[in-house]
């Protein structure tokens, strides 16, 4: 039989490079071996064989032949490691040790259970999940939720030392009643250096600070006491208007917890499909009387 595949006469190439001497026991031959529909032997080991179509898929189309060539090599060298310890632990455990019926036969049932129910859930579940529904469950279960960190909703701009708009931003900053957004954003696109208006996103305070040069010993007792700050940090000068803020060991608010209350009831929808399907199952069963008990 010749090599006559892209495979075959990669390995036929690799063989007169003289690459494969570093393999230990490999034996390259374009002969039928035990399994002809499986093509030319590639490599033996004691009596295991690994044969052309093993190889498919190893090197991907387009690859440099170099490349390829390293991928070969490496995965004979891999298959033949694995097979000198697979005739290792043969030979050196009694028939007792070798003997995995049991354990093959509870993963088949593992594997095609797991199965089984992942195609009844991607059929049967539900997967809409209403605002009412994940609202109700926060109110029901507000003690799950604590905060284990300070958050806040913040907008600051970061201005240039000695800006000349610095006194608009503050007046639009400070307003006591509403946040100007617009208006700031307007500003800062213009004259800022940097500047966040996530005044409707929770952020950990930790970060925050990251970002602003704010300097406390006590994160709960700054927050309760500002809601607005400016820091002169040469070149830089931070505007920071605090909007709201939860102190740690506080209960998270909703819209923190929105992702996660989903994929609670989510699940609690998939625990039940699957305990109802395999409760019916079985009183199916006991009225077809499929099983009997001794």
């Amino acid at each position: 039989m010749s090599c006559n595949q892209d495979i075959s006469r990669l390995i036929h190439y690799v063989k007169r490079s003289g690459l494969l001497l570093l393999l230990p026991f490999l034996l390259i031959t374009c002969v039928p071996g035990p399994d002809p529909e499986r093509g030319e032997v590639v490599a033996k080991v004691y009596g295991y064989y690994l044969f052309e179509k093993d190889l498919e898929g190893v090197v991907l189309p387009g690859t440099p032949r170099k490349d390829s060539m390293f991928l070969v090599n490496n995965y004979i060298d891999s298959w033949i490691r694995k097979h000198l310890l697979l005739r290792q632990a043969e030979r050196n455990l009694t028939p007792k040790q070798q003997d995995f019926s049991k354990q093959l036969e509870d993963y088949k049932f593992s594997l095609l259970t797991y199965a089984y129910e992942n195609e009844l859930i991607r059929q049967k579940l539900d997967t809409i999940v209403s605002a009412t529904e994940i609202e109700a469950y926060y109110e029901q279960n507000k003690e799950s939720f604590e905060l284990r960190y300070n958050i806040v909703k913040v907008v600051y701009v970061v201005m240039p030392n000695g800006s000349t708009e610095i006194k608009n931003l503050r007046k639009l900053l400070k307003e006591p009643d509403s946040i100007h957004i617009n208006e700031i954003e307007k500003m800062a696109l213009d004259h800022a250096v940097s500047y966040y208006l996530g005044d409707e996103t929770w952020i950990r305070f930790d970060d925050l600070m990251e970002q602003i040069p704010i300097e406390t010993f006590n994160q709960e007792l700054f927050l309760r006491n500002n809601t607005y700050i400016e820091i002169d940090d040469n070149p830089f000068y931070y505007m920071i208007r605090f909007k709201d803020y939860r102190i740690s060991e506080s209960i998270s608010p909703l819209e923190l917890e929105s992702d996660r209350i989903r994929s609670i009831i989510l699940n609690r929808r998939k625990q039940e499909l699957l305990r109802n399907m395999n409760n019916e199952l079985y009183e199916q069963a006991l009225i077809d009387g499929v099983f009997e008990i001794y």
